[in-house]
């Protein structure tokens, strides 16, 4: 597929890459295969350290280094265990950007940034963008309530958070949450975004490490297949199974916060989203996986967002007398 125009601004610079898309660090999907077709087709691939031990975490930045010559990052939750040796790999071997989430950007960025590294923080609201910005972070990334995967408590839709947080930092900003589509980038950027990150749309990929289940389950869902759930707990947005339908009677018949806790248990994600138990499993993805039919390689995806988004940037706009 040919892609079109060329196109820069401050993501671009700042991440050092060509088109402003930036694939999300998925638990079970973000592997360095995934990340480097991504990097290679001219956005940013991420490997999401959150389902990685330190170890595994090293093998895969070092495939990725071998993989592509170009940028690529580490999504870092900060609140995960073996942090302290997460980040050590990161400096040892010289990953050029980090994306933090789940967490205070102060405990770690400065540290990062003394080793020359780019520090992009994940955020769900406009006084967290601030903090961020405050924190000394180089951009954030706006993570809306449509997006999959754990979420932020206010349920701010991108549409309404990303206008909050351009009023509130003056730093690159980057859209997330509903977004597979060049019309959605399109959408973003009018809002004040000047870049955009796909979680979802990436999951559907040969070369994301999820499981093939998981990855088709993903394209055959329709509108109202997801809902954010465990509130209480840590909200997370789920595409429904059996799994999330006794959630939802636990919660719906008052059990408490341990009761919940059981429930859950351990190691769910990877039951369903790795594993492919698609019926106990948990499988975390965004309310944009309804607008997803297909399993198609990450350059493909680059590609047809980039276009659309270019030839969308080119229509002419439509007023109603």
């Amino acid at each position: 597929m040919t892609i079109g125009q060329d196109f820069e601004n401050r993501v671009t610079r700042l991440l050092g890459i060509k088109y402003p898309i930036i694939q999300g660090g998925m638990i079970w999907a973000a592997g360095w295969r995934l990340a480097a077709a991504v990097s290679n087709a001219g956005g940013l691939g991420i490997i999401g350290a959150g389902s990685m031990y330190p170890d595994v975490l090293r093998a895969h930045v070092k495939k990725c280094k071998a993989a592509t010559s170009l940028p690529f990052a580490v999504n870092l939750p900060l609140l995960y265990p073996s942090i302290e040796e997460h980040v050590q790999t990161i400096i040892d071997e010289k990953v050029p950007i980090v994306f933090t989430s789940a967490g205070n950007p102060r405990t770690w960025t400065a540290k990062l940034k003394e080793h020359g590294i780019v520090v992009v923080h994940v955020v769900s609201s406009a006084k967290f963008a601030a903090k961020s910005q405050a924190a000394g972070v180089d951009a954030v990334v706006a993570e809306g309530f449509e997006a999959g995967g754990h979420n932020g408590r206010e349920e701010t839709t991108t549409m309404c958070l990303i206008p909050a947080v351009r009023r509130e930092v003056d730093i690159p900003l980057i859209a997330a949450g509903g977004i597979a589509t060049g019309r959605a980038m399109l959408a973003a950027m009018v809002l004040g975004a000047e870049g955009v990150q796909m979680g979802s749309r990436f999951v559907c990929t040969p070369e994301a490490s999820s499981h093939p289940g998981f990855k088709q389950s993903v394209a055959d869902a329709a509108e109202g297949d997801t809902m954010l759930t465990l509130k209480r707990l840590t909200p997370v947005r789920l595409l429904k199974n059996e799994f999330y339908h006794r959630v939802e009677l636990a919660e719906r018949s008052g059990t408490d916060d341990a009761g919940l806790a059981t429930l859950l248990g351990r190691g769910r994600a990877k039951l369903g989203m790795f594993e492919g138990d698609l019926t106990e499993g948990e499988l975390e993805i965004g309310q944009v996986s309804s607008l997803i039919d297909s399993v198609i390689p990450a350059a493909e995806v680059v590609a047809g967002v980039w276009n659309e988004f270019i030839a969308a940037n080119n229509e002419p706009l439509l007023y109603v007398k």
